[in-house]
């Protein structure tokens, strides 16, 4: 009988993971870099992504892999982040080849930040790039780190009453199967614990002593479009696992049910809560198995973004409450 044991998402092989961040402005930008092109899907499930280069994913189309998945902050500016990826991948000769031209695939999408301390500054060309020399080092970080620097949840009444969250990895493995996770949890709504169903993280109460339920609330004011612009949650389930294009878009389906059975409201119609998956190895599964597994590492990789988040930038955090 196969053994199911947690593992440092570091411990898988295949990619690699920088971050780069702008901490006084409280924004960042994390790149998931494969050694070799990727087999990717996506499931995106907020109305109101901001992203790069998706439809490339759809089965239908042509592209058989990715060079990158870029997370970042600064919403749709943040974007400009990948040209700075591309720099690096085209002086690594990663891309497809079009005669003398080398043009390396990154795809990516970016939370809103724009309001957590300054959004007059946003990832750019430079800090992608400073993003992928960190991937060097591929150190499993969770918390203010990358494209977590400006994350918040719990912000139905505003940011006075919202905390701090931030980036989280988790991995298993199974056998000779592994799955793992990066998030950035960006939301409205707040966050629950996978296992127990406890709030961690979210809306404060008036006086800031604890929590209450933004859903509840949510269905109180019927107000709320102004505020759900604000919010998206983004991640990447990465796995060894031998799959084609039309199955790792199955996984990341399966593996945007983690994102829902940890955050409450979520995939509201302006959220741009997206989830990339991307096969990185040739271990023979299925795309059910490996969902299954997916959804699980994206629920205990939300878990992770709000519990190793410390206070910053006048927020409190889950380990407030601890």
């Amino acid at each position: 009988m196969y053994e199911w044991k947690e593992i440092s998402i570091t411990d898988m092989k295949g990619f690699a993971i920088g971050h780069a961040q702008d901490e006084v402005h409280a924004t960042g930008c994390t790149v998931i870099l494969p050694e070799k092109k990727a087999v990717c899907g996506v499931d995106v499930r907020g109305g109101g992504p901001a992203s790069r280069e998706n439809q490339l994913l759809n089965p239908l189309m042509s592209n058989d892999g990715v060079n990158a998945v870029l997370l970042s902050g600064g919403s749709a500016y943040g974007l400009d982040a990948a040209r700075g990826v591309m720099i690096y991948l085209e002086r690594q000769k990663k891309g497809v080849k079009v005669g003398d031209a080398i043009v390396p695939i990154v795809v990516g999408s970016s939370i809103f930040d724009l309001g957590c301390v300054d959004g007059s500054v946003r990832p750019d060309a430079n800090m992608g790039y400073k993003a992928c020399l960190d991937a060097k080092r591929n150190l499993e970080r969770n918390g203010n780190v990358g494209a977590g620097m400006g994350a918040t949840v719990g912000k139905l009444m505003g940011a006075g009453r919202s905390m701090k969250s931030g980036l989280g990895c988790y991995a298993v493995q199974v056998g000779n199967l592994q799955v793992g996770a990066i998030v950035v949890v960006n939301a409205i709504g707040d966050v629950y614990e996978l296992d127990s169903q406890k709030e961690l993280a979210g809306l404060l109460n008036a006086d800031k002593t604890g929590m209450i339920s933004s859903e509840f609330e949510a269905v109180k004011l019927l107000q709320l479009a102004s505020q759900f612009s604000l919010n998206t949650t983004i991640g990447c389930v990465i796995t060894n696992a031998g799959l084609d294009k039309a199955e790792m878009n199955k996984v990341a389906a399966m593996a945007s049910n983690g994102i829902a059975r940890t955050i409450r409201p979520v995939n509201t119609s302006m959220d741009g809560d997206s989830v990339y998956a991307m096969s990185v190895g040739r271990v023979k599964s299925c795309a059910d198995v490996v969902g299954t597994l997916a959804a699980h590492v994206l629920g205990k990789a939300v878990n992770r973004a709000v519990l190793e988040t410390d206070e910053i930038y006048g927020y409190k955090s889950a380990r407030s409450f601890l």
